[in-house]
């Protein structure tokens, strides 16, 4: 049932908690730094309309309607280097918590009313949004874990199905979501219509991955075609993999964007090993490379680096355990290309 929207961020409001510093500090190969200044567009053509990860730390399976501080440092994380390019919408919605997650993994079934109740609140969000603050603009989908299973289902439940909602697409990013497509295809499957982006100038198209440093083992929660309730897989689809570096495939060599024990709200995260930096990102010149593999039944972003510093950051996102892969830096480990794709796509939307 739709509701009054409770907007995390939203432009105008006021103490909008997504208006924070989000400077970098960019380290050289060599070891020498600097300090890259973040810069939000004044007047961005387009808007980003973002739905964050699992995250509530309420012990109930529903999170409350209410912003959680753990809310504002992971959307200042993953989506609020968006505002480069983008105007930046976050709803809260009463998403499935991190102990309700756990529950459902152990139990092997997923409280429907729950994620029933989760989707209602970012649909109504997305009317709510269309309806008094689009005016016509493109928009970018950004989601990550559940929150990309909420992009997907907006993706097929409504932007798919709609003209006018599909005219304003201009693409959507959606990681650690495993959306479906056939085996070998761009489109299909989850989306009917809306294929994989394969050029910076293309609408209307999405980007998925999960990033894996291996093959992601049997059991996987993520790049196999089976879900971390343990739904069984779709015969003849595949996880779609989609290279923010190099839409075409390939491999590129990758541009991080890494939190820091600077960057406001992730204390409450229990990331408390983060780099203690100056300023609230980290960005690491040759660190990371990625390229789409499809191996053993699965497809993931397959992360490697040739150096110390980028293995040591490869086992440190792995804490989760070998069924999550580099869950944990989906975004953040391709956030500058993530970025410079959106910036390219607005710089052709018209």
């Amino acid at each position: 049932m739709a509701h009054p929207t409770v907007w995390l961020c939203r432009p105008g409001m006021a103490a909008n908690p997504c208006s924070t510093n989000l400077d970098t500090t960019v380290v050289q190969p060599g070891g020498g730094r600097s300090t890259a200044p973040f810069i939000a567009a004044k007047h961005p053509k387009i808007d980003c309309f973002y739905v964050y990860p699992t995250l509530s730390q309420a012990k109930t399976d529903a999170a409350p309607l209410a912003p959680e501080p753990a809310a504002v440092g992971v959307a200042n994380a993953q989506a609020s280097r968006f505002q480069s390019v983008c105007r930046l919408f976050v709803p809260v919605y009463r998403q499935l918590t991190s102990a309700g997650l756990a529950r459902a993994i152990k139990q092997r079934r997923a409280p429907a009313g729950v994620l029933a109740q989760a989707t209602a609140d970012v649909v109504s969000a997305w009317h709510d949004y269309l309806d008094h603050y689009n005016d016509g603009r493109g928009v970018v989908l950004l989601g990550h874990s559940q929150g990309a299973g909420q992009v997907i289902s907006l993706l097929k439940t409504e932007v798919d199905s709609s003209p006018a909602e599909k005219a304003r697409l201009v693409s959507a990013i959606a990681l650690g979501g495993n959306l479906l497509v056939p085996q070998g295809k761009d489109v299909g499957g989850d989306l009917k219509s809306i294929p994989a982006c394969r050029a910076a100038t293309q609408r209307a198209c999405v980007v998925a991955y999960s990033m894996f440093s291996s093959q992601p083992p049997a059991g996987a929660y993520f790049g196999r075609a089976t879900s971390a309730i343990g739904h069984a897989s779709t015969a003849g689809m595949q996880v779609l993999c989609v290279n923010p570096g190099a839409l075409a495939g390939g491999t590129a060599v990758l541009h991080p964007y890494l939190p820091t024990r600077k960057l406001a709200g992730l204390a409450v995260t229990g990331q408390a090993a983060l780099p203690n930096l100056p300023t609230p990102f980290v960005t690491y010149a040759g660190l990371l490379k990625g390229t789409c593999e499809a191996s053993g039944g699965a497809s993931w972003l397959q992360i490697s680096s040739p150096t110390a510093a980028g293995k040591a950051l490869i086992a440190k996102a792995q804490t989760l355990g070998p069924l999550w892969g580099l869950h944990l830096v989906d975004f953040n480990a391709a956030e500058g290309d993530l970025v410079d794709l959106v910036t390219r796509e607005a710089a052709a939307w018209k």
